[in-house]
């Protein structure tokens, strides 16, 4: 507290007004002080929110990342999947084919076998039979003088 000079009826009037001047004076620079902290304060509590709303975006794109990342692995294992159970499918057939070719000619080879034995035993009848004319032959008794 200031201490005034006392003068007829008082303190004196030029001081007091003075040393209010000094207080609106101070006062005013601590209101423009508290404005600007206030006005800090505020910009402050918007970037605040503003990184608090840019952290949730983030997290949420983080989860929606990490979910299209779990979505794009189950999708590569169900095609992984599907082109194996396609390829062993493809493969099945291609034995099958295989296998029914092999049958056919494995038929066609007996079937050529039977044959060739067939014809062999009809070769040997007809040289037998031929055999047995030239024996025939053999054993007639031609004469000449009979014609």
């Amino acid at each position: 507290m200031n201490n005034f000079s006392t003068v007829f009826r008082g303190y004196d009037k030029e001081e007091v007004k003075s040393y209010l001047d000094n207080v609106i004076v101070e006062y005013e620079k601590l209101l423009n002080s508290k404005k600007l902290a206030d006005k800090e304060i505020n910009d402050l509590k918007k970037k605040l929110e503003y990184y608090e709303n840019l952290e949730s975006t983030l997290n949420r794109a983080l989860f929606s990342a990490e979910n299209a990342g779990d979505d794009i692995k189950k999708m590569a294992r169900r095609e992984a999947e599907s082109l194996i159970n396609e390829a062993k499918r493809n493969a099945n057939r291609i034995i099958n084919d295989a296998l029914i070719k092999a049958e056919k000619a494995s038929d066609s080879a007996d079937r050529l076998k039977r044959n060739v034995e067939l014809l062999k035993g009809r070769l040997k009848r007809i040289i037998e039979g031929q055999l047995e004319v030239i024996e025939e032959m053999d054993k007639l008794d031609l004469k000449s003088d009979e014609y």
